[in-house]
């Protein structure tokens, strides 16, 4: 699992960064609104613990953009902020859940694992996006209902892009994910490859959108 922590302090980021690391989950870290932006836009993640105040804005604010894109990730705001109505300001942007600093890190980890559950339970295993459905149990894609047959490895991809539609994913990091899978998939060019064998042969060019010079989107 992939998580995102936005903190200023960095005695508390290397602390919480430690201890996640140590339950086995992969952690990013921002000291900075603009470097969350940064990591979230190049990347992707099951979860954001945001901190309310930073040095060039507010947690609330980064919250709120990211609704605005509709994505799903689950963000657990961490703040020394106790009122209930600023908890309840930071649950009606959009944070699915709120903690008050100090606290424990077994309850920190708690509150972590309920809402990775919660996501996971969310997930559909059907993605559909115009005249295309992708049956993630069947692995089967149809298009105008007409099933198209792809290899494992190119279904894979268009998994990966439907998943995060309307955000541009590197051939680096398409690679680099499917990578943690497929081992064959160790560059850039084959990345390439895989996209063109799944336009031939679903006729999705204008669906799967190439990004010159980055990479490729599913865009609305």
């Amino acid at each position: 699992m992939n998580i995102l922590l936005v903190e200023d302090d960095e005695l508390l980021c290397d602390m919480i960064s430690m201890l996640l690391k140590k339950e086995k989950y992969s952690c990013d870290v921002a000291n900075s609104a603009a470097q969350a932006r940064e990591l979230y836009d190049n990347n992707s993640y099951q979860l954001i613990l945001m901190d309310w105040n930073l040095p060039d804005g507010n947690g609330i604010e980064l919250i709120k953009e990211i609704r605005a894109y509709q994505d799903a990730v689950c963000v657990l705001m961490l703040s020394g902020r106790e009122s209930v109505d600023e908890r309840v300001e930071a649950l009606d942007v959009g944070a699915d859940d709120y903690l008050c600093k100090p606290y424990s890190n077994i309850e920190l980890l708690a509150r972590i694992r309920a809402l990775l559950r919660r996501e996971s339970s969310q997930k559909t295993t059907m993605l559909t996006h115009k005249n295309v459905t992708l049956d993630l149990a069947l692995r089967e894609l149809k298009v105008d209902a007409e099933a198209i047959k792809l290899t494992e490895k190119e279904f894979a991809l268009l998994e990966l892009l439907m998943l995060h539609k309307n955000k541009v994913l590197s051939r680096f990091e398409i690679s680099e994910l499917l990578a943690k899978s497929f081992d064959a998939i160790k560059s850039s060019n084959l990345v390439d490859v895989h996209v063109k064998n799944i336009r031939k042969k679903s006729g999705l060019n204008d669906i799967i959108a190439t990004v010159r010079g980055v990479g490729y989107s599913v865009k609305d």
